[in-house]
């Protein structure tokens, strides 16, 4: 029997052992050459966009998106949410000031980064903004949250969405941050999905002409 190579690939991700019985010096040459162009592929390849593999929302870090199709809702002011201190509230009780609603969790790294910038918006625009952000993390999420809160010394309404809402802006697109600019009229206007300079300045822009137009 001809003798077991062990031969091992060390690369920066990868462990990968190999038993080699019974292969020829040339076939065996042309096994690493394609395995080390695999691995180099592989390393070299950027990053996909997240895949939900369940039900929890998933945070979308490298592929934020603006100029969105805004979904098609019907009587989405009768539709609520129930805030940190048990109130239920609907989108018809913000009326006459901009809204906006945003979905988030604690594990979302787009969200830290924009929850600052909302704050920032809300301290400019004082009561003719009014944003809620809408925890979406779970049960698992939820003993994080007031950490999370002090620590971003979050200044605007937090709650929990109803269902009913959640399906209706997020519909089957359950990537975080979702963000949904309201006019005074309780009209949706701009659909936001993620964060980055692009989006901040995008979400300005909506806020700063739905805040003008009376």
């Amino acid at each position: 029997m001809t003798r077991i190579e062990i031969i091992y690939l060390i690369h920066p991700i990868y462990l990968v052992r190999f038993s080699l019985c019974k292969i020829n010096s040339m076939r065996l040459f042309y096994f690493l050459l394609f395995t080390f162009y695999f691995l180099l592929t592989s390393a070299c390849r950027p990053a996909a966009a997240p895949v939900s593999i369940s039900n929890k929302p998933i945070s979308i870090n490298n592929v934020p998106q603006t100029n969105l199709p805004l979904p098609p809702i019907k009587n989405v002011e009768n539709l609520g949410w129930t805030l940190f201190d048990s109130r239920r509230a609907t989108l018809s009780d913000y009326r006459g000031a901009v809204v906006v609603l945003d979905f988030w969790a604690t594990y979302c790294p787009p969200c830290l980064e924009e929850i600052p910038h909302l704050n920032r918006l809300k301290n400019k625009y004082g009561a003719d903004l009014q944003i809620v952000g809408l925890h979406v993390g779970g049960e698992e999420d939820q003993e994080r949250v007031p950490e999370f809160v002090r620590r971003l010394e979050i200044n605007y309404d937090l709650a929990y969405p109803e269902d009913a809402l959640s399906n209706a802006l997020m519909g089957t697109d359950n990537a975080i941050p979702q963000t949904f600019v309201f006019d005074r009229n309780g009209k949706l206007t701009k659909k936001i999905v993620g964060f980055d300079n692009i989006i901040k300045a995008d979400l300005d822009e909506a806020i700063e002409r739905a805040i003008n137009e009376r």
